[in-house]
């Protein structure tokens, strides 16, 4: 039994696999179509995401300033 299924009592669905029991099975090129699009729109919200972050901490960085002696 996997981690997941221990934790919460049912099986994993991933981003790339939102089947349920009893669904038509997906085969050969359409699989590989729709999970290089749900790959492709994951990636466009992880860059939006990081990008916010980005502009975060570049508004509150501040420049290291050191002095002699230090």
């Amino acid at each position: 039994m996997a981690p997941f299924e221990t934790l919460y009592g049912r099986k994993c669905k991933t981003p790339l696999c939102w089947e349920e029991v009893g669904d038509r099975k997906l085969c050969g090129a359409e699989l590989i179509q729709i999970t290089t699009e749900k790959v492709r729109i994951i990636k466009d919200r992880m860059k939006v995401a990081q990008d916010k972050q980005k502009k975060y901490a570049d508004i509150r960085r501040r420049p290291l300033e050191f002095c002699p002696g230090d």
